[in-house]
């Protein structure tokens, strides 16, 4: 008696995966075919748009945790943005050894800018969907992304 073939039987949850990962990779390039004239990677537009969404300028360990990534990451971020012109160090005014995050005008310009791009890069990828289709995968997507904290594998 032969066993089936692990590609003879149908794996729908593994092609939608397929297809999610397919739709990022897609995403992300068109997104950084955008923002490449504007001289930022999308990384470096993601710590734009949350330094914007503070009241005040954050702390370096703020944005690691809001970005979920290490310190060190935020400190590269930081260092190409500063030497832009988009971003500068400020002190803490409670805590000299603090340093702040703040956006110049430069920077606050780039976002304007970006988030152009970035509606424009969307509606590269969302062409092929009428306003009804994209309102369902708008409320799919939000039941994913908002359904609490990733489960470790």
């Amino acid at each position: 008696m032969s066993t089936p073939a692990l590609s003879d039987s149908p794996d729908p949850d593994g092609v939608l995966a397929e297809q999610l990962l397919r739709l990022t990779r897609r995403l992300h390039r068109s997104h950084k075919r955008y923002l490449e004239p504007v001289g930022i990677t999308p990384a470096q537009f993601r710590l734009l748009r949350t330094v914007a969404h503070y009241g005040e300028p954050p702390r370096m360990a703020d944005l690691a945790a809001r970005l979920e990534v290490v310190p060190r990451a935020v400190t590269s971020l930081v260092d190409g943005l500063q030497a832009s012109g988009r971003v500068r160090r400020v002190p803490d005014p409670a805590n000299r050894r603090v340093v702040r995050i703040e956006l110049t005008d430069a920077g606050r310009d780039t976002l304007r800018e970006l988030r152009s791009a970035r509606r424009a890069a969307a509606e590269d990828i969302l062409a092929p969907l009428t306003v009804e289709q994209r309102e369902v995968l708008g409320d799919l997507l939000s039941a994913l992304v908002d359904r609490g904290p990733e489960r470790a594998c």
